[in-house]
């Protein structure tokens, strides 16, 4: 048996890979998450996971494929519905988190004969990892930093001014909708670390540490990866030592760490 053989048979290893793996997208994808203010559009994305969860048992897909699709339809009719301007985006996306979440949930209890850990879907089982999560995980993880990379003048020029990025010519509503993209992938293939309602967290307070120490975009990217790890490695050691829910526990270590760094370090000039 090879060493990588040896590593991927043990559960703590492969949950530690797959921690990595998400912490090593979510870090530059929340970083975007932090200067567009779209936790709560992460939310919604990430409680509509929930129904995609629902019609991969109804329809018989694979369940990180109807996550995917899921969450990208609920993206592109919140972009459809903000430009009717009947309502404000903030009760859009209230009505469509929770919308999605219930009748996810209500879907799940008219398939008696399906059995789903909520529990873990809601929360994560990060400790289940296994082989194809792992490749689903560093899949998704490559497609979304190939994309970023292509993509980030023009993210970050419309991020940081949107009506200048227009007059330079940036496509600014198709870069919105493959950051919308990439942020449904990557709610997907996280979903088995924290699970639906912390993925958010996982996504934000990692940036929002490094926002703190960071000295440009690129700074805070790396910086947001670094306490993406630190998460995932302090989180797991604790459940491992303390017998608590691995997921919550990574976004436990996450928030110390977002006081620690908040408390003693000072906001670079």
């Amino acid at each position: 048996m090879s060493i990588i053989d040896a590593i991927l048979d043990d559960f703590f290893w492969r949950a530690l890979l797959g921690g990595l793996g998400v912490a090593l997208v979510a870090g530059p994808l929340g970083c975007f998450v932090v200067w567009r203010r779209l936790a709560y559009f992460g939310d919604t994305l990430a409680h509509s996971a929930l129904l995609g969860i629902a019609l991969s048992f109804l329809i018989s897909v694979p369940l990180n494929l109807a996550v995917i699709i899921t969450c990208v339809v609920i993206a592109l009719a919140l972009v459809l519905l903000s430009r009717t301007r009947v309502l404000a985006t903030d009760t859009l996306l209230g009505i469509l988190a929770h919308s999605a979440l219930a009748i996810g949930l209500v879907t799940l209890s008219f398939m008696p004969d399906v059995r789903v850990d909520l529990t873990g879907l809601l929360f994560g089982d990060l400790l289940a990892m296994n082989r194809q999560d792992l490749l689903w995980i560093y899949g998704g993880a490559a497609f979304v930093l190939v994309l970023l990379a292509v993509l980030w003048r023009g993210l970050l020029m419309s991020t940081i001014h949107e009506e200048l990025a227009r007059v330079e010519g940036v496509p600014v509503e198709r870069l919105r909708l493959a950051l919308m993209l990439m942020f449904s992938l990557v709610i997907a293939v996280a979903m088995k670390i924290v699970g639906v309602l912390l993925i958010t967290a996982l996504l934000v307070i990692p940036a929002a540490t490094a926002r703190r120490l960071a000295r440009n975009p690129e700074h805070m990217v790396v910086l947001a990866i670094v306490f993406g790890f630190l998460a995932v490695g302090g989180g797991l050691t604790l459940s491992w030592h303390l017998d608590t829910p691995a997921g919550p526990s990574v976004v436990v270590t996450a928030f110390f760490s977002f006081l620690l760094v908040y408390s003693l370090a000072r906001k670079p000039a």
